[in-house]
């Protein structure tokens, strides 16, 4: 690219010199021959005068870099057409450089260089030259600018910047393949002289790469270069400016170049047959050999998928491929055993899984090996004839009965003869033994089927010879029923009987429960015992599906009269043999309303036991309510009131009548006066009143009145306590 964008900036460079030297030529040399002499006066008025010629003459000015002469080099010389040669003439020069690189002889206007340049530093330099009237310091001529240009030299050679390169190419890469470009600068020149023309060569690396001379572009020179045979290489590219001219100048860079790998190899294996011993002990599912291919490509071109592909070795065995290892992991499907098959053979297949088909001429990428895996025989403990063991006893059987036998038997040749014994860990233990020799399973005490159904335990075998391998199986016992239990009436609520209950009709429809368990569901029939009398109140039908109803043979009950009556009820079960059982009912009469509800028939059971009746109970209730309202009267009347009141002789007594009914025993009925607590400050003023005592008001119960100093209302009875309530 480089090498292009010279080629292209040349022509250009050399249209822009020769623009400059054109106007180098035309600005900066020029040569003014007026027709006529002007001199300019101080009022800025121009005063022409007939006289001759004049002007600047120099050549165009260049110098050579890196001069190294003893003397300083001579670049031009200025000149006026003013200057007649004797002298009066100085030239003067400013600019760049001007005193330090370059000088000027001020009377020849002879310009020298006094240092070494450098084109690459700075190609050239803009001075301005002028010339005076030594005498006056007059301008015989204006002030002029010019270039003095640094001519080049070969004096650069080339450079790669950017290496040394690495670069990589594909293995087995066609010839003339690019791999890399390089390219060299050269500081010179390009638009003078070959100084910066550079061609390309290869030092090293051949006969496997070239270069282009002209572009730098590396390429493969050999067909079929394998990476496995060698896959690093170092070229050494060289650069020479002056178009490789012999004293062109040179630099050189170096290049490592890789063969990046591809398909071109197919997995191998070592061997063709492998061995492999594996004990007849070994786990399903647990890794139990390996087997490996060698590829010697990389990466992913490496990557080999294995497989059994022979049935005898794919239904015991399966193989799976440890990526990193690139690793055939075989591992056991089934479980092995000694005594039926010793030895399996596995053809296992090595494939390659990213195939390039530009070498599938090459043939097919896998390889097969052999496998011969050899079984161990292993002492292995005793095996049950069956996974787990069911077997069923009849409950309450004698102690000793057998429930069943387990067998297990010694897997390995020799046939070691097994002992049997139970877990020592379970509950089952107590109710079970074993022969240790025949495996024969008894109980050790009666079972109830009711209490526990099924029993579990865990029978253990060992060899004789080899106590220490131990085998496991459970064995399930299903307790068996009989019948042994009698049935029994399902009360889970007290039975009502309603006071309005009319003969004929039902009661409670009753059923039965038995803890025994029949095939055919539970068959129950229902009676009344035959050895007690008749019962006058109640009847019993049964309904023939296991259910029964009691029936009322009579018109009314009166829960005063009688509250409770006991049913006995006979039920037969369904079994062989059938068993009875006889459960008494309580029935509790109970006041209904309409539709049978009943009506607070527990609250008058609770009175009833109570000794108390509703009507006491209401009435010990309102005595209560009217004793405080008179204390909080009394309290009120006490506190708002300061004076005392005025009470006539005439004021109204109020008695408090009680009765004590002897029919039983009570007392009669005695009064009290209670104006005291009416009016507490009166009372003082009547204590002359407490002799007199006052006529009794009209009882409005039976009973005889006496006089009595104070009230004891624990000794009211009930049914006084109700006349007192009537009368108020």
């Amino acid at each position: 690219m480089r090498i292009s964008t010279t080629s292209c900036l040349c022509p250009f460079l050399v249209c822009l010199c020769f623009i400059q030297r054109c106007y180098g030529a035309s600005h900066h040399v020029p040569a003014k021959v007026p027709s006529k002499n002007q001199t300019k006066l101080a009022n800025g008025e121009t005063e022409v005068h007939h006289r001759p010629k004049r002007g600047w003459i120099w050549n165009q000015f260049f110098v050579l870099e890196e001069h190294m002469g003893p003397d300083p080099q001579y670049v031009g010389k200025l000149h006026s057409n003013s200057d007649k040669g004797d002298g009066s003439v100085r030239y003067i020069l400013d600019g760049e450089g001007a005193g330090t690189i370059f000088i000027i002889d001020e009377v020849t206007g002879d310009i020298r260089a006094t240092k070494s340049l450098d084109r690459e530093r700075k190609t050239h330099y803009v001075l301005h030259a002028q010339a005076l009237d030594r005498h006056t310091e007059e301008a015989l001529e204006p002030k002029s600018e010019f270039i003095i240009k640094v001519q080049d030299i070969n004096d650069n050679a080339p450079k790669f910047p950017d290496g040394p390169f690495v670069a990589t190419v594909p293995e087995m890469s066609e010839v003339g393949t690019s791999v890399l470009q390089v390219t060299a600068t050269d500081a010179d020149d390009p638009t003078y002289g070959n100084s910066a023309r550079i061609v390309y060569s290869i030092l090293q690396g051949q006969p496997y790469f070239s270069v282009d001379p002209k572009t730098g572009i590396i390429r493969t020179a050999l067909a079929n270069m394998d990476r496995e045979a060698r896959e690093h290489y170092t070229v050494v590219i060289q650069a020479k400016d002056m178009a490789g001219q012999v004293g062109g100048l040179s630099g050189s860079t170096t290049i490592n170049i890789t063969l990046t790998d591809i398909n071109d190899n197919p997995p191998t294996f070592p061997q063709k047959n492998y061995q492999l011993y594996v004990p007849e002990s070994a786990q399903v599912g647990k890794p139990v050999g390996k087997i490996k291919a060698n590829d010697e490509d990389l990466g992913i071109n490496a990557d080999i998928k294995y497989s059994i592909i022979n049935s005898e070795g794919a239904n015991m065995f399966s193989i799976s491929t440890d990526r990193e290892m690139r690793e055939g992991i075989i591992s056991l499907k089934k479980p092995l055993n000694y005594e039926r098959k010793k030895t399996y053979t596995l053809h296992i297949e090595g494939m390659n899984t990213h195939v390039d088909p530009r070498f599938s001429y090459l043939g097919s990428f896998k390889d097969t090996a052999t496998l011969k895996i050899t079984v161990g025989d292993v002492d292995e403990a005793p095996v049950f004839s069956i996974d787990h063991y069911i077997m069923d006893v009849y409950e309450n059987s004698p102690s000793g009965t057998e429930v069943g036998a387990v067998t297990a038997r010694d897997p390995d040749s020799r046939n070691s003869p097994v002992r049997y014994f139970l877990d020592s860990k379970e509950e089952g233990v107590r109710y079970f033994r074993i022969d240790e020799s025949s495996g024969v399973i008894r109980t050790t005490q009666p079972l109830d089927r009711e209490d526990m159904p099924w029993h579990n335990i865990t029978v253990m075998a060992s060899e004789v010879d080899n106590p220490s391998l131990l085998s496991h199986v459970p064995v399930t016992v299903q307790v068996l029923d009989v019948n042994d239990n009698p049935p029994e009436i399902a009360t889970d609520e007290e039975v009502i009987v309603c006071e309005s209950s009319r003969p004929g009709q039902v009661i409670r429809t009753v059923t039965a429960v038995d803890k025994d368990d029949f095939a055919n569901g539970q068959r129950f029939s229902f009676a009344l015992p035959n050895q007690i009398p008749v019962n006058p109140n109640f009847t019993l039908k049964d309904n023939e599906d296991s259910t029964a109803n009691i029936i009322a043979r009579r018109r009314r009950f009166n829960h005063l009269t009688q509250e409770l009556y006991e049913l006995p009820i006979v039920v037969w079960d369904g079994g062989e043999p059938s068993l009875s059982g006889t459960s008494t009912l309580t029935l509790r009469v109970c006041p209904c309303q309409r539709h049978g509800r009943i009506r607070m028939c527990q609250g008058e059971a609770f009175l009833s036991s109570a000794g108390l009746s509703t009507g006491a109970l209401i009435a010990i209730l309102l005595c209560i309510v009217i004793l405080l309202a008179i204390v909080v009267l009394f309290i009120t009347l006490r506190r708002s009131k300061k004076e005392p009141l005025i009470i006539s002789e005439e004021d109204i007594r109020e008695n408090v009548v009680t009765y004590d009914d002897e029919g039983g025993g009570e007392e009669d009925t005695e009064a009290f006066d209670i104006i005291a607590l009416r009016n507490p400050a009166a009372a003082e003023e009547l204590k002359f009143r407490r002799d007199v005592r006052p006529e009794a008001r009209q009882h409005c119960g039976p009973s005889r009145s006496r006089r009595s100093p104070s009230v004891d209302f624990p000794r009211i009875s009930s049914w006084s306590m109700f006349q007192f309530i009537r009368c108020l």
